[in-house]
């Protein structure tokens, strides 16, 4: 992983934290079973072996995703950036949540060490957290969604048209919470967790 010398800290955050979230979101789709076992290759990252998808598309679908959000996270400005699974109605099923929090005042040299050994942690978590997760539905499919603290400028650059409004349908209740993972230094704080329907939401109707 190169870091340019006038990288702010800030920068160099970001930097490794889209690194991690394109493994980790590609170990969740792997681990959810989307795909057969054979779109994947072992690979190792930060000394942990992850998958890394075989298929073009699908690979550079997770990567342009996650590093299209590199400024907005720099800058503070994504809050939360979720996988989430779809019935065949379009309804959500099943959200991997990463909850994500970079400290704008932070202005010390970033002790990468540190913060890759927290992201191992994470990369070794998710495999073994399955039976956390429910059974998909037949002809679900998925989609990464990133929620904004506040609202992107409008720019010259390519970066937020990369971005647009997502007429994701949500649930009417607060759904159940299942914590996977977290980290909290000073620099950074990332959660992951899962969220469920409530018990109490409305059944769709078909």
């Amino acid at each position: 992983m190169e870091r340019k010398d006038n990288q702010s800290p800030q920068g160099e955050i970001a930097g490794i934290l889209v690194e991690f979230l394109e493994v980790a979101i590609t170990s969740v789709v792997f681990l959810k079973g989307i795909y057969p076992a054979g779109a994947f290759e072992r690979r190792r990252y930060m000394n942990v072996v992850v998958q890394r998808a075989r298929h073009p598309q699908l690979r550079e679908y997770i990567h342009s995703a996650v590093s299209g959000l590199l400024p907005f996270i720099q800058k503070g400005l994504v809050e939360r950036v979720a996988v989430i699974f779809f019935d065949a109605d379009n309804i959500p099923v099943e959200r991997f949540i990463f909850k994500l929090k970079v400290n704008q005042s932070f202005g010390s040299k970033v002790e990468e060490s540190d913060l890759e050994f927290s992201f191992r942690s994470f990369l070794i978590k998710l495999p073994v957290s399955q039976h956390l997760t429910r059974v998909l539905p037949r002809d679900c499919r998925w989609e990464i969604t990133a929620y904004f603290r506040d609202l992107p400028q409008v720019s010259s650059s390519k970066d937020t048209e990369l971005w647009i409004p997502t007429g994701t349908k949500q649930w009417q209740q607060p759904p159940l919470i299942t914590p996977i993972k977290s980290m909290n230094s000073e620099p950074l704080v990332v959660q992951l967790y899962l969220e469920h329907p409530s018990l109490y939401e409305p059944k769709s109707q078909t």
